[in-house]
């Protein structure tokens, strides 16, 4: 059993040390010079510890515009994509009617389509009904395809509720929208959290439909921001790197907050599903 346990911890261990360790390279390679970066000083610690490249960064880029902007779209791709996706899993999941496992097939359809595949149709759609640069633009994008995920992990949630729930509502006069809003919304918190945390995720991360819809500084969002400090002839890769580290903040601290809720809450829904 001893023997067991030091291999465990060891192989833990190594796992532990795998996962932690691109961070540790990104803060380090934020700290660093070029000449550090590219064959001085590849993985140890700066021998300066450049403090400026963070200052730069703030100061003399836009980088504080593009974090706002992306805030902005994550925010309201996760409440409205949240509310929709609420919405449409109660309807399929709790509600009886003809079409509902071809809608439901259809919202599967957006998980197993890759984004590259519907990029051009977006763009052409997009661009002849004006909204392409705008901040419509990216959150049309970005709500659709969000849905199809937080539908399925909502839906089986939805399935372990008791009937009996709405029925007694029902019974003392409750509504369809109240009975929607006042208890099935309360129940279903943790599977509403943990498709948000994906949701916002996604959003914050994503850089391709970021980089061919917008156009105009103004709506970049932090990814295609921090790719814009390259420059043509040089590039400070330690700011590049500040700006990055900037960028894995708040995905770090929503990890630490929520790891916990969402493990837990996926576990419950593949057991009760």
């Amino acid at each position: 059993m001893k023997i067991r346990k030091k291999i465990k911890f060891l192989i833990l261990s190594l796992i532990a040390v795998t996962q932690i360790f691109p961070l540790y390279w990104l803060i380090t390679f934020s700290l660093k010079t070029n000449g550090e970066i590219f064959g001085e000083n590849i993985l140890g610690l700066p021998r300066t510890w450049r403090w400026e490249n963070y200052q730069a960064a703030l100061t003399q880029t836009s980088l504080i515009k593009y974090f706002l902007n992306s805030v902005f779209y994550s925010l309201v791709t996760v409440i409205v994509a949240g509310l929709l996706s609420a919405m449409a899993a109660y309807a399929i999941a709790r509600m009886k009617w003809k079409l509902k496992s071809v809608v439901f097939g259809v919202f599967a359809l957006g998980i197993m389509i890759p984004a590259q595949a519907a990029l051009l149709p977006m763009f052409q759609l997009l661009d002849k009904t004006g909204l392409k640069g705008g901040y419509l633009g990216l959150l049309i994008p970005y709500i659709s395809g969000a849905i199809p995920m937080s539908i399925l992990i909502l839906t089986g949630f939805y399935r372990s509720i008791p009937m009996e729930l709405e029925e007694a509502a029902c019974i003392d006069g409750c509504g369809i929208f109240r009975c929607f809003a006042t208890i099935i919304l309360p129940i279903i918190k943790p599977a509403l959290a943990t498709a948000s945390v994906f949701t916002f995720l996604g959003t914050w991360n994503e850089l391709m439909l970021a980089n061919t819809f917008v156009d105009s500084d103004r709506y970049r969002t932090l990814p295609v921001g921090i790719m814009s400090f390259a420059g043509q002839y040089s590039t400070d890769w330690g700011l590049i790197g500040a700006g990055m580290v900037i960028a894995t903040l708040p995905t770090i601290a929503i990890y630490f907050m929520l790891s916990n809720q969402i493990q837990d809450s996926l576990v419950a829904g593949a057991v009760k599903g």
